[in-house]
């Protein structure tokens, strides 16, 4: 009877991550303080999609642009402003094969030069055609590096901030977004009349990418590819310099973590000989994972967001706001109060839960956009000046609920529930799913909205409905894990356990370590914590057995770590 319950109910791994994690102030560590700021060269990137996707939207307003190009209306507006999607379309089935085969620094590096390649040929156009070549070309090495950087983001980031930082990655979208939207709004102002009101703004868009290029080398290559590659020894320079504060390969923390990963790496290589996009459906746990990231990148487009996001001057002429400087003065606050609320939102998502702010966005979502579509009934229908002063305000309490759970956690959920193996290659799906929503809104919307009017927004208000249950019903918390643990969720109870035993074990074995070698501070001091913790507690900690024994590999190197007498 005790052995059954034992097996149905085993006892939780001697030591966890929490128990070597830095507990103070991260900038008093200087580890963490040195990779957090390499972290921002590929945080940047999101801003780079941001400054890319939003720019044909603020060069709609000007003037200047609208009359050199010719005044592009209905098909051919939409092919401009899905031109660059369309290039991302075309690259994207490859770029998780570079992620995983040239590293992710490497893959990064390519698509910035490209960019640079699609940026120059933008500002020298003289016809549509150019200028739609070019945002294809931006679009075909922007997708290179919207797989990389966030990869390499989540794989780099610190345990305990990996939440916040990988939420950051799809904010910062918005920076990119306010520097297109007030760059285009001072040209117009100070350039009036000359066609640099969008040539400059175009220039804007290589920043950082030359930054990238430039910088990238100073920044460490992911962990959990090197691991996955054979080189551990660098894996564990890289965990032992930025997560443990260049203590030694022996810190617990960084013992953990690789054990974790090894472990996490070979379970998937059992599962999966060799991995292509059918690995993706090839277990009960993929088909999940995928379920859910399919789902949400779908509402992240669909949920009426797009006829703001790129027709905003569409939406605007429908409720009676016509003059140029209002509309870009609404466009500009519109992308600074959005990403307020997304640095919000992703300071939260470790204290509230992914799932709760899902189910409290798509609400919200839901109330603002039943109530945006009645004022736009009441001012088409009845001409009503009071209904076209409601829709404004209403627009920016959407984009609060919005903001709440889909820009923080797009990016961010879809990375932490897929295990490494088909990380990069699920990401891709995801975004695929993005590029095609998001064309498939960029012709329909105008043609729709020219048509339908205020009844089109009924069909989004449908959606959302639909959203919301499937959030309700599908999302799973998963705060509170490690990458490894937070990917192994969906594959069942004992997979779990494995790998908070890996851990575990790993850390218990290396803290074991004595006689000629010398045992760190660090563990000296968790070991000490330990104890008083032990001494404190009504009861007795028991030695756990457990049926999960480490890999050989694993086992032999700790092995040789410990005394004579540990042993």
């Amino acid at each position: 009877m005790a052995s059954s319950d034992s097996e149905r109910h085993p006892r939780p791994p001697e030591w966890t991550i929490v128990d070597f994690v830095h507990r103070g102030y991260w900038w008093t560590n200087h580890g963490i303080l040195l990779l957090n700021i390499c972290l921002v060269l590929p945080l940047l990137t999101s801003a780079v999609n941001g400054l890319d996707s939003s720019l044909v939207n603020g060069l709609q307003i000007l003037p200047d642009w609208q009359e050199y190009f010719h005044y592009p209306t209905g098909q051919v507006l939409g092919l401009v402003n899905c031109a660059q999607n369309i290039g991302g379309l075309i690259g994207l089935p490859i770029t998780p094969f570079a992620s995983d085969g040239l590293g992710r620094r490497l893959t990064l590096i390519i698509g910035s030069i490209v960019m640079l390649g699609g940026v120059a040929l933008q500002f020298s156009s003289t016809t549509m055609q150019m200028f739609i070549a070019a945002r294809v070309l931006i679009g075909f090495g922007l997708t290179f590096c919207l797989n990389a950087a966030p990869l390499l983001l989540i794989e780099l980031c610190y345990p305990t901030q990996r939440g916040k930082m990988t939420s950051l990655y799809n904010t910062t979208w918005y920076f990119g977004s306010i520097i297109a939207a007030w760059v285009c709004f001072a040209t117009f102002k100070q350039q009036e009349g000359s066609m640099w009101t969008w040539r400059i703004p175009t220039l804007v868009q290589a920043a950082v990418p030359i930054l990238q290029v430039c910088l990238v080398w100073f920044i460490p290559e992911s962990p959990r590819f090197l691991v996955s590659k054979g080189y551990e020894g660098q894996a564990a320079q890289v965990l032992t310099k930025y997560h443990a504060n260049g203590s030694n390969e022996h810190d617990p923390l960084v013992v953990f973590e690789l054990a974790q990963i090894r472990h996490a790496i070979r379970m998937e290589q059992e599962l999966n000989k060799s991995t292509s996009y059918l690995s993706l459906l090839a277990t009960p746990g993929n088909r999940k994972r995928m379920k859910i990231i399919v789902a949400i990148a779908i509402f992240s487009q669909w949920s009426g967001n797009g006829l703001v996001s790129y027709y905003i001057n569409l939406v605007l002429d429908g409720v009676g706001i016509t003059t140029t400087e209002t509309k870009a003065a609404i466009n500009g606050g519109l992308q600074i109060f959005n990403l307020l609320v997304g640095l919000s939102s992703a300071m939260l998502i470790d204290l509230v839960g992914r799932r709760s702010l899902f189910i409290l966005s798509n609400s919200g979502m839901l109330i603002a956009f039943g109530l945006w579509t009645v004022t736009e009934a009441l001012f088409n229908a009845l001409h009503k000046t009071a209904a076209a002063k409601a829709t404004i305000p209403l627009i920016f309490i959407y984009y609060l609920f919005y903001d709440i759970a889909y820009t923080p956690m797009l990016v961010a959920y879809t990375l932490e529930i897929l295990p490494y193996k088909i990380r990069a290659k699920g990401f891709a799906v995801m975004n695929f799913t993005v590029y095609v929503t998001t064309i498939f809104n960029q012709f329909a919307n105008p043609i729709a909205i020219e048509r339908l009017g205020w009844w089109y927004y009924i069909v989004y208000c449908g959606l959302l409905v639909i959203e919301l249950v499937f959030v309700v019903t599908f999302i799973v918390e998963t705060r509170g894990r490690t990458l490894e643990e937070t990917a192994a969720l969906f594959d069942g109870e004992q997979p779990q356990q494995d790998l908070a035993i890996t851990g575990g074990e790993a850390a218990t074995m290396n803290m074991t370590a004595g006689g000629g070698n010398v045992v760190s501070q660090r563990s000296v001091q968790v070991m000490i914590a330990q104890e008083i913790h032990t001494t404190v507690s009504t009861h007795s900690r028991v030695e756990s057995k457990s049926s999960v024994s480490l890999d050989e590999y694993e086992l032999y190197g700790l092995k040789k770590n410990a005394s004579p007498s540990s042993k």
